[in-house]
């Protein structure tokens, strides 16, 4: 029987793979992991992008930008409402805020008694707010000055606080630009606790990160509802209300 030449090319193209080089072995490698990563359409592939996106992000992006912008946490989500305006400047300015004591201000009225006048604000940075959900760019606050919106850390909260400065230079006093009054921890802010201060806002993006904390914290609770993370979290979402 005559011998199939088409058998015979076949088996000479087949490289041994203890008879590659270096080079060679690594190209193999590296094509079959792009094939699984961006070819194949299955679960695992698809698993395997979200860790790759995670690990790229976490350990290149990330520390890269924060060494652009001057600051270990260069993007933060706002997961509270405290710095929402609802309709236009002028609505939220003449807001009137009702105290536990039966009396009532306008935001524009507490703002003034801080010595903020509605010309000045207007002139600030975010002045129309930010929602729950929106993303925001950190840069360095060492020149954080009245009207800037500050990301600082608090007592008893897992996330960063990101209020409007209202007042000094060195240690900052904050309000919610949505708040009637001031939390303590608000005031005698030093810079030790500063993050840095907004200058970019992306909306909605925020809601990743926001819906991801839910799921992992929901289901952690629900295995055990007394942990100290589990309790804190609670309180927040409660007050968040």
């Amino acid at each position: 029987m005559p011998e199939d030449k088409s058998d015979k090319h076949a088996e000479q193209n087949q490289k041994n793979p203890e008879d590659e080089t270096g080079w060679q072995k690594f190209k193999r490698i590296s094509g079959k992991v792009w094939h699984f990563l961006w070819v194949e359409d299955s679960l695992a592939s698809w698993i395997a992008n979200i860790i790759v996106a995670f690990v790229v992000i976490k350990f290149i992006v990330y520390p890269v930008l924060g060494w652009m912008l001057g600051t270990g946490y260069p993007i933060v989500a706002v997961v509270s409402g405290s710095m929402q305006h609802d309709g236009t400047f002028g609505d939220w300015w003449d807001r009137q805020c009702k105290y536990s004591d039966g009396s009532a201000a306008t935001q524009g009225r507490i703002y003034e008694r801080m010595n903020i006048t509605r010309t000045q604000f207007e002139d600030y940075s975010f002045k129309n707010g930010f929602n729950k959900g929106d993303l925001m760019i950190l840069y360095s606050a060492n020149d954080a000055k009245v009207g800037d919106v500050l990301v600082y850390t608090a007592p008893g909260f897992s996330d960063p606080i990101i209020h409007r400065i209202i007042y000094g230079n060195d240690v900052f006093v904050t309000k919610g630009d949505a708040n009637c009054g001031q939390s303590p921890f608000e005031r005698n802010i030093g810079k030790d606790r500063v993050l840095g201060k907004a200058i970019l806002r992306v909306p909605l993006l925020g809601w990743i990160k926001i819906g991801f904390v839910e799921i992992v914290m929901g289901t952690k609770c629900a295995i055990n509802s007394a942990t100290q993370d589990c309790v804190v979290w609670k309180s927040l979402k409660r007050s968040q209300k």
